[in-house]
């Protein structure tokens, strides 16, 4: 049959699936993942069934479950069933119920395959899914990857059915004599996806009957081409490999990835033949947009520094010859109290220690930057770490005028990120005794008749 041989060939060109390897069938009991389920059954690969009622149209949710049930029976593929209150979980973490459903499903997939170690989640996206998220991705704005639409294997998840179209599904069904179920919300054109489905697509085929089928060629021609791209990329990459530093990020939680900073080096990207592409490449993995892109081009070569864009999760500035990304903070509140010496903990990633004793011959000013050493009797508990506010000013050791802050800091080439997180240390009198790791204060600094010495390390 050309239907199952389409999908062989497809299988083996892609190297998804082995037949010696357990696969999960997501299995909704719709036309598409029963076609993907008994085409696997027929090709003799080793699969079980995994069904999701999401409780969001109910007796024709418990139809499909038990249409399913029915299905696997018959024959003889075992079958996973959970139950998931949706909506619920949709309100819990204010997301669409589109979304709840997708992120529960696949959390459930892959916890499952690790359950019975099976080597990969068979989903039944077909070609004309495949041409629908191109024109979606179209109209959301994309790039050369989003042209390229689905890919046949995404990590564990496997899309054998790309191959094939939905009259393809349709046809093998009917010649099985196999019934299967429909989603009566699927013909409804109140979400975007149905709306390309019902309205977009006709229109379309109206215009040239063969728009879908064009629309595939073209992803497959551009899959070949962001090969190639990827190829020159790597090879640049290769050859100038500090275009990028990653950077530990301190206010990272101990397990996230550290990999949350970056300085981006201006000069690199302008040596690429194509630097909105190379910024696009590595700028995408912090969320960026395109149109972003095309903004911190036309600006990063310019001499304004300090101007900023936002991804949904990272802040970019440009700050001499660099680009520096990092993480967006929630704004820096902290206003830790300190009454008197001893360890304190301030958070998981900062400690604070602070002790006084008597000044020896022998004694020396810390040269360390996290370690201060002051005079005991100049200060006054109890002392606050807090952050640095406007107006905020010192005299910086070695000086005899007070000095803001901020311009103590742009003068020591602080960017703006550095000068958000930078703390201060005051006393009683909310008098700036130190800038941690920085420098401090000439008020309360050790003299020839400094007595008592209070050191604080953080």
């Amino acid at each position: 049959m050309r239907f199952l041989e389409t999908i062989e060939k497809y299988i083996s060109r892609h190297n998804l699936l082995n037949p010696k390897e357990l696969y999960i069938v997501a299995l909704s009991g719709g036309a598409d993942s029963v076609a993907l389920l008994l085409a696997l059954k027929q090709l003799g690969y080793n699969i079980e069934a995994a069904h999701c009622n999401f409780k969001l149209r109910g007796d024709e949710s418990l139809r499909d479950e038990n249409f399913c049930v029915s299905l696997c029976e018959k024959h003889n593929i075992p079958l996973h069933r959970i139950h998931f209150d949706t909506k619920e979980y949709a309100a819990l973490h204010k997301v669409s119920i589109e979304m709840a459903a997708r992120e529960l499903r696949y959390k459930y997939f892959e916890n499952l395959r690790k359950d019975i170690h099976a080597q990969g989640i068979c989903v039944a996206h077909h070609e004309d899914d495949n041409v629908e998220t191109i024109l979606l991705n179209i109209i959301r704005g994309t790039g050369l990857k989003g042209l390229t639409g689905m890919a046949p294997k995404n990590g564990f998840v496997i899309r054998p059915l790309l191959c094939i179209t939905r009259s393809d599904i349709t046809g093998y069904l009917s010649s099985l004599k196999q019934d299967y179920v429909t989603d009566s919300t699927n013909l409804v054109d109140d979400v975007k996806r149905n709306k390309i489905r019902l309205n977009l697509l006709p229109m379309l085929e109206e215009m040239n009957p063969s728009v879908k089928s064009n629309i595939a060629a073209m992803a497959r021609y551009l899959i070949e081409a962001e090969k190639i791209t990827e190829m020159s990329m790597n090879g640049f990459w290769r050859r100038k490999a500090d275009i990028v530093t990653y950077l530990p990020d301190e206010n990272a939680p101990f397990d996230a990835d550290l990999d949350t900073s970056a300085r981006i080096s201006i000069q690199h990207i302008m040596d690429f033949f194509s630097p909105e592409y190379l910024l696009f490449y590595i700028l995408k993995n912090y969320g960026f947009n395109g149109i972003q892109v095309e903004q911190i081009c036309e600006e990063m070569n310019s001499d304004v520094q300090g101007k900023s864009w936002q991804s949904a999760t990272h802040e970019l500035i440009i700050d001499r010859g660099y680009l520096v990304v990092e993480r967006i903070q929630q704004v820096n509140d902290l206003c830790f109290k300190i009454p008197e010496t001893g360890n304190y903990v301030v958070n998981d990633n900062r400690r604070l220690k602070l002790l006084v004793y008597d000044k020896s011959s022998s004694f020396s000013v810390s040269k360390e930057p996290s370690v201060a050493t002051l005079d005991a009797d100049k200060v006054v508990f109890p002392l606050t770490l807090r952050a640095t506010k406007q107006g905020d000013r010192f005299v910086p050791f070695g000086m005899k005028g007070s000095k803001l802050v901020s311009d103590f800091l742009t003068d020591i080439k602080f960017n703006v990120f550095e000068k958000r997180s930078q703390l201060v240390l005051v006393d009683s009198t909310d008098t700036i005794i130190w800038l941690p790791n920085l420098r401090v204060s000439n008020a309360c600094a050790v003299s020839n008749a400094t007595k008592h010495i209070l050191e604080i390390s953080i």
